[in-house]
């Protein structure tokens, strides 16, 4: 397939670009390159066929233009976001234009694109606009796992532009019948997490000796989903999921935030014991907590796994087991990061 995909030098966008150029497609890759936007994800495919990437911004409907004419995808996966909730307390209005006015730019090149488009090729375009569980709300400690049908009640201003951006996507498909599929995923982790998210911060606080942070209680439940078992689905949804269709999609793997510091630690402690003999977990330390944090999040991926023929190949153990391995063994990355250098890596157009 050719796929043209935003947002592919972020956390999950690198790893799905990686796993379907190892598929033998064909990538597009758009990225504005934000803080969170990061090339060293990417270096391993500069320079290689069926791989092209351009730095651009969503928001700029004529040159999304033109980069639908030039790429002519048989798929988009959208993935362009601004994602971290904190941000989005402290600044929304970046979240309201990528997140909102960037996904309706995007629909509108899409729209203009697949209208061109004839035959085979204009029946089996997809946009894949993929979003978050965190739309739904917060769920009770007993409730059922959000599906498909679950009303929407976003608490933060993240959660309310993807919701905004996911009627958009859904409206472009009623009103003009573009082909778009939604996607709803829990919480991801895995390898080029940028290092504000909790997984990234527990490794990298413990390792530095420092005090790990955790919100409140640590009682705040979450379905936690590898990266990689998301790409699979992802490219699942543009493949074989059906227009005006949502999935969503989970790891079935929920923790108490208290609870996943703790496994992270146990394995610190096997991989990476302190000098001073001590267990990570010694190093926690309760913050106060976020403002309209929700309780508990948990999805029930049942129609995904029945109509995409996918499920999550890594369970929590496995999952979190490489996860850790990996900021182990890529300390280059992390530290680009935290020294900013990462941010020199702009470009302008490559191939």
């Amino acid at each position: 397939m050719k796929l043209l995909i935003t947002g592919g030098a972020g956390f999950i966008g690198s790893n799905l670009t990686r796993l379907a150029h190892a598929a033998g497609h064909e990538i597009t890759v758009v990225d504005k390159l934000t803080y969170a936007g990061n090339m060293s994800s990417l270096v391993d495919l500069l320079g290689q066929p069926r791989f092209t990437f351009i730095q651009a911004d969503i928001c700029d409907a004529e040159t999304m233009r033109r980069v639908f004419m030039d790429a002519r995808p048989d798929k988009v996966l959208h993935l362009a976001a601004e994602s971290h909730v904190d941000r989005s307390i402290d600044g929304p209005g970046e979240f309201i234009s990528t997140n909102i006015t960037g996904t309706f730019t995007l629909l509108q090149a899409a729209l203009g694109y697949w209208r061109t488009l004839s035959g085979s090729s204009r029946d089996t375009f997809r946009f894949v606009h993929v979003s978050t569980d965190e739309v739904f709300g917060s769920l009770g400690p007993s409730a059922p796992a959000f599906n498909e049908t679950t009303a929407y009640d976003p608490h933060s201003p993240y959660s309310a532009s993807k919701a905004a951006s996911d009627h958009l996507a859904r409206a472009w498909m009623d009103t003009y019948d573009l082909p778009v599929v939604v996607t709803n995923c829990s919480n991801n982790y895995g390898p080029y997490q940028f290092p504000e998210k909790l997984i990234p911060v527990v490794i990298l606080k413990a390792l530095r000796g420092e005090a790990i942070p955790v919100y409140g209680k640590g009682e705040n439940i979450r379905d936690w989903l590898f990266v990689d078992d998301h790409a699979r689905a992802l490219l699942a949804a543009a493949e074989r999921g059906v227009p005006g269709r949502t999935y969503c999609i989970g790891g079935d793997n929920e923790r108490r935030n208290i609870d996943l510091v703790r496994e992270l630690c146990g394995l610190l402690d096997e991989f990476r014991p302190r000098a001073d003999g001590k267990k990570h977990d010694t190093a926690i330390a309760f913050v106060t907590d976020r403002a309209g944090h929700d309780l508990r999040y948990a999805v029930d991926a049942r129609r995904a796994r029945a109509e995409l023929g996918w499920s999550p190949q890594e369970d929590f153990r496995s999952g979190f087991r490489k996860t850790v391995r990996w900021y182990l063994d890529h300390p280059a990355w992390t530290q680009g990061i935290l020294d900013g250098s990462y941010r020199l890596e702009r470009l302008g157009k490559s191939k």
